[in-house]
Parts: C-alpha cells; sequence; structure tokens
C-alpha cells in the first residue's frame, strides 16, 4: 500500500475471491494521515480486479466517504448504486459494507449519513460511549438500541451486521462464552439481521492461533453468526467453513459442500 503496488493489491484480491471472499475487506488504518487517499486507492484497485463487493473498514468518516465515492465512480455508467466494476451484466448488484458504526453518540452521528446518502450495509458494534461492556445483556441491549435507531432511520434489518465484539479468550477465560451467547441473544431478538466479526480476535496473544479460529468459527456459526472477517487462503478454516454450512442447514441438500470437494477445495 505504501507503494501504490496495484498489481499487488490485485492479486491479492483476485486469490481471496477465488477462494471463496463473499466480500474483500480494504484497510488502511495504519495510514494516520493519508488513510482517506490510500482507502480510495484501495476501493479503485480492488474492483477494477474482482467482481467482489468491498466492505470498507475504518473508523474515520472521512476515510469512510472517500472510499465511498471511490466506489461510485469506478461503477461503469448507469449501473445500479452498490454495483462493483467488473459485475458482468445481469448478475445481482451487491451494495458496499461500511466497517463500522457505534452507539458513541458522535461516531453515530458521523457515520449513519454516509450509511443513508450511499445505501450501504454497516456494521453495528455492540459498543457505546462506557466503552466496550463485559457482559451479554450489556450487549444486547446496546443491540437493541442500534437496532431501533438505524431501522427508525430507514437502515434495512439485512443491511445491519452486528458485531459482538470478540476478545480475545487469552486475557479471560470468558470471553469466549459471551461472544457466543450475544451471536445467540441477537440472532434470536433480531433474526432478520446478520451477525459477523473478526474472527481472529478471538485467538490474539495464544498458541496455534490457527486452531482457536477454527473452533470458535464453528461454535459461532451454530449461535446464529453469518459473516465473518477471515483469511480466504486458509484452507482448512474455508473447509471447516463448508462443513458447518451443511451440518447447520444452511446448504441444501450439501450441494455447495459437495461442489467445493469437486473442486479440490476440501483437500485442507
Amino acid at each position: 500500500m505504501e507503494g501504490r503496488d496495484s498489481q499487488a493489491i490485485a492479486e491479492l484480491a483476485r486469490l481471496q475471491r477465488s477462494a471463496g471472499a463473499t466480500y474483500i475487506d480494504v484497510n488502511a488504518g495504519m495510514f494516520f494521515d493519508d488513510e482517506a487517499e490510500i482507502l480510495a486507492w484501495l476501493v479503485r484497485t480492488v474492483q477494477g480486479a474482482v467482481d467482489a463487493p468491498v466492505a470498507i473498514d475504518s473508523p474515520n468518516p472521512a476515510a469512510i466517504k472517500a472510499a465511498l465515492e471511490a466506489v461510485e465512480s469506478g461503477k461503469p455508467t448507469g449501473t445500479p448504486a452498490g454495483t462493483p466494476t467488473g459485475t458482468p451484466t445481469g448478475t445481482p448488484a451487491k451494495k458496499p459494507i461500511i466497517n463500522s458504526i457505534t452507539d458513541e453518540k458522535k461516531r453515530f452521528d458521523a457515520v449513519l449519513p454516509l450509511v443513508l446518502e450511499h445505501g450501504a450495509g454497516v456494521v453495528a458494534l455492540c459498543m457505546d460511549d462506557a466503552g466496550m461492556p463485559e457482559t451479554v445483556a450489556d450487549r444486547v441491549a446496546i443491540a437493541d438500541r442500534l437496532f431501533a435507531k438505524l431501522t427508525g432511520e430507514g437502515v434495512s434489518p439485512g443491511d445491519i451486521y452486528f458485531d459482538p465484539m470478540v476478545r480475545p479468550v487469552g486475557t479471560g477465560s470468558h470471553y469466549g462464552v459471551v461472544a457466543i451467547e450475544t451471536i445467540r441473544e441477537v440472532k434470536r431478538r433480531h433474526p432478520d439481521a446478520h451477525i459477523m466479526c473478526g474472527l481472529s480476535n478471538i485467538s490474539f496473544g495464544i498458541p496455534a492461533r490457527k486452531l482457536m479460529n477454527q473452533a470458535f468459527l464453528v461454535a459461532a456459526m451454530a449461535a446464529g453468526m453469518d459473516g465473518a472477517i477471515l483469511d480466504p487462503l486458509d484452507k482448512k478454516l474455508m473447509a471447516i467453513l463448508y462443513a458447518a454450512e451443511a451440518l447447520l442447514g444452511i446448504d441444501d441438500f450439501c450441494m455447495g459442500y459437495i461442489s467445493k470437494f469437486r473442486e479440490g477445495a476440501l483437500d485442507a
């Protein structure tokens, strides 16, 4: 990113897309002074390389705005809002996702207009002005407030992606249970919304992180999670994901699982 190596970024996006990524997550947060410009460049580069929409990952409203404008300027003339560059004619449009909004007043007020103006999906973190809550009950209460506020402004439930705020299990043995039970209760209360998380947050600071990520993925999916920021180039993780979809009744007659087997995607 620092060297603006478009070829390297495009190739990584193509690898992630071909490995099963539904969205390509773009994040330039390490470039504090140039984040907006680099994030917009990332969006243009990814849109030129793959037919997947982007998830714009930033706490900075100015950077999110620049990235959203890059999404729209990169679409062919006449295509519906949310259609990524390179999407073949007839392919259903997919809108970008903004990651993220919280129930912190300043952040909510800054990000909501971007969600509404651009018709984007939005990740809603279970966090407010008091910080990151410790209990399931507090996280669910924040999710309830965010759901009411977002839908009250016209955001569709299906465009909301609740993030339970996964904390490293190595820093508290209860954090895995807190995340899983938050997912379960938020999904029960808001079945038309999505649940997602940064998968590897659970394993930060402990050995054999991939193993912990794999185990957490299955447990979280069983509780109702239907999205995750993860590494699609981890073949074993993706194979476990496809198997979990079949076991949880998400994959009708295991056709997706069988298809991936025939493609060699389960040879992890």
